[in-house]
């Protein structure tokens, strides 16, 4: 496995296993299962319900907590630093865990300046080890990099093939953020995996689409938290660090940037609209 350095010094996996839409009810199985790979590093969040089965199959794998890496976010219904507060104490309980290693805001909605008072108090007192931001577009991140206390340490946005995020991921290496994807295979939409430039260069290394485009957004210096509910893909999705992309690899995969959204875009009135919705 390979890691990365974050602004406060702690080393996180360049690649963890996502639990996004992942049901409640084959969570623990399906974590167990990444970790039996060889995954440390587990994404989850309060709004995909299923922390519980994160932190049983913590307590059940095996595996020292300090070898995990665990990622879980503040949604916006608990917005404002009481709420959030009160959510990060909750988060540890359904994960079973002392502390968490990262701590993100999940959307930049509600009162997201009190959510991460809450993050930076609780990050003091060690019951985060890191904190940080999702889906904060660069003007966003700009405004909390200048004036919170705490940098947030990663922000984690759409970023796949089709949408790069070039732009956003300058602005994250100027202010010392690094960039992680959701959505690394933006769900299969656009026919993603029979694209025929990944499917070209896949075979060049005996590889598969999903992984050729993996590789890509690795080398791009950018972490990846692919998710599958089947074992075998998981451990396609994990065999990515044995071969290298070219220079001529990376540029052709670059050309697919189609720069915008395969899903939702957060200057869209209709879109605010309903994620704050969600919040209430």
């Amino acid at each position: 496995m390979e890691f990365v350095t974050l602004n406060n010094g702690i080393k996180m996996p360049k690649l963890g296993y996502g639990v996004y839409q992942v049901d409640p009810a084959e969570c623990e199985r399906c974590v167990l299962d990444a970790i039996s790979v060889g995954y440390r590093s587990i994404d989850t969040a309060q709004a995909y319900a299923n922390e519980e089965g994160v932190g049983a199959a913590i307590k059940k794998c095996g595996v020292k907590r300090d070898e995990l890496f665990i990622t879980t976010k503040v949604w916006i219904s608990n917005g404002g630093y009481e709420k959030a507060k009160r959510s990060i104490d909750e988060s540890l309980k359904k994960l079973q865990t002392d502390y968490i290693d990262l701590m993100l805001i999940h959307q930049p909605f509600n009162d997201y300046y009190g959510s991460y008072r809450a993050m930076t108090e609780c990050y003091k007192q060690g019951k985060i080890r890191a904190i940080g931001v999702s889906n904060f577009y660069p003007d966003r991140l700009i405004d909390i990099c200048q004036f919170a206390e705490v940098t947030p340490a990663v922000n984690q946005v759409e970023t796949h093939v089709f949408h790069q995020q070039q732009k956003a991921h300058e602005i994250m290496d100027k202010y010392g953020v690094k960039h992680q994807s959701w959505g690394p295979f933006a769900e299969g939409r656009k026919d993603y995996f029979v694209n025929p430039v990944l499917v070209e260069i896949g075979k060049k290394y005996n590889k598969t689409s999903a992984q050729v485009a993996l590789r890509f957004l690795l080398q791009s210096d950018v972490i990846v938290i692919p998710k599958s509910v089947r074992k075998s893909r998981m451990e396609e999705n994990f065999n990515v660090f044995d071969f290298v992309l070219t220079d001529a690899d990376m540029n052709a995969i670059r050309a697919l940037d189609e720069n915008s959204s395969a899903f939702f875009s957060h200057y869209d009135p209709d879109t605010v609209e309903f994620l704050t919705g969600l919040g209430k």
